[in-house]
């Protein structure tokens, strides 16, 4: 999935060049080649489709140039996951209606390899042949309040101790609460990773999201044909806003998790970035050539190289200057970000966003 404009992570992503298109960690690769490489592990190239929004389906060819334009799926408006997911699930059933499916975002960091690989397998052998849906769960670091939590318990007949039952999930709590759900010890991160059987997904999509799913249906038979454009633009003008995790995961029987921990982070806020960038001796994550630092600690700096910038006093704040865009935001209130981005549109500011 890559549609997504990661306003989190202002003023760095825009909407005509989102996070997954960045280089955010200045290793040479951006986000979403980082996913593709990822999954050339775990299945053939010809088997990845990109979801993604019609304005970005160039950016996608230019950045993943070994797959076809027919492996990139056009969204003409954003409508969340379940519609892009029900997109893709239709599609993939007109090849391969036994199909198994992994649904992962385009813009996640994962640090250990194998152990993902690992994960994943373990998660498709529990899946086969079943009714069951699975979700990766990952082991909180912190009590993050911009993460889904999930609640686990023990299920019967499983030889593998990682895969749990899932009781609940939690969208995005307070502090208070993410605190306690950090310390029950029952409760990981939600990542946002799903693997289930193409058939088992689409007889949810008919029990929890009908008037979904009958919109997609109707394209049997147009699906990976010249018509199939046409189809998706009418369908997406009727599809409601919708998650998957609101509109079916919350909702379904059986749902399974794989407790996790292959250095994930879905690099959603400056704050996650900042746990994964070298920090000096002050602790501050600095991304640019020319920055002077004065008594400045715990503070996220990221200023284009051809910059100069001195900064002084400042402890645990995020300071990003764009060539059009500076943003200072006290770190511990960095979830506001979105409402400032929101702010600006209401405002027409929207060449800024």
């Amino acid at each position: 999935m890559a549609g997504g404009i990661g306003s989190r992570f202002w003023p760095m992503s825009r909407t005509n060049f989102p996070k997954q298109f960045i280089d955010v960690l200045g290793v040479g690769s951006t986000l979403i080649q980082q996913t593709y490489e990822r999954f050339l592990a775990i299945c053939p190239k010809e088997n990845i489709l990109v979801v993604t929004s019609e304005q970005y389906k160039q950016l996608v060819l230019d950045q993943l140039p070994e797959i076809s334009e027919k492996q990139v799926l056009c969204e003409p408006s954003r409508r969340n996951t379940a519609p892009c997911i029900a997109y893709a699930s239709y599609k993939i059933a007109a090849e391969n209606e036994n199909a198994n499916v992994i649904v992962a975002p385009s813009d996640h960091l994962v640090l250990k390899q194998n152990e993902f690989t690992d994960i994943i397998n373990t998660a498709l052998s529990q899946i086969e042949n079943s009714d069951t849906l699975c979700t990766l769960s990952i082991k909180p670091t912190r009590p993050d309040t911009g993460y889904g939590y999930i609640q686990f318990t023990d299920l019967d007949n499983v030889t593998d101790e990682r895969v749990k039952r899932v009781k609940t999930f939690t969208e995005k709590p307070d502090l208070e609460l993410a605190k306690q759900f950090l310390n029950s010890g029952d409760f990981y991160w939600n990542s946002g990773i799903f693997i289930w059987n193409n058939k088992t997904i689409l007889k949810e999509f008919e029990q929890h999201l009908p008037e979904i799913n009958d919109l997609f249906k109707d394209g049997i038979g147009i699906y990976n044909t010249s018509a199939e454009a046409d189809f998706i633009k009418s369908t997406y003008q009727d599809c409601k806003n919708i998650s998957i995790d609101y509109g079916i995961m919350e909702k379904a029987k059986s749902v399974i998790t794989v407790l996790s921990d292959f250095g994930w982070s879905d690099l959603g806020s400056w704050g996650s970035l900042y746990t994964h960038i070298e920090h000096d001796k002050n602790h501050n994550a600095v991304a640019g050539k020319q920055i002077k630092l004065y008594e400045t600690e715990n503070s996220i700096i990221n200023i284009s190289d051809d910059r100069l910038a001195v900064i002084q006093g400042l402890k645990e704040y995020i300071v990003v200057d764009t060539e059009d865009v500076l943003l200072i935001c006290k770190k511990k209130d960095e979830q506001k970000i979105k409402q400032f981005v929101a702010d600006l549109k209401s405002a027409k500011a929207d060449k800024f966003v």
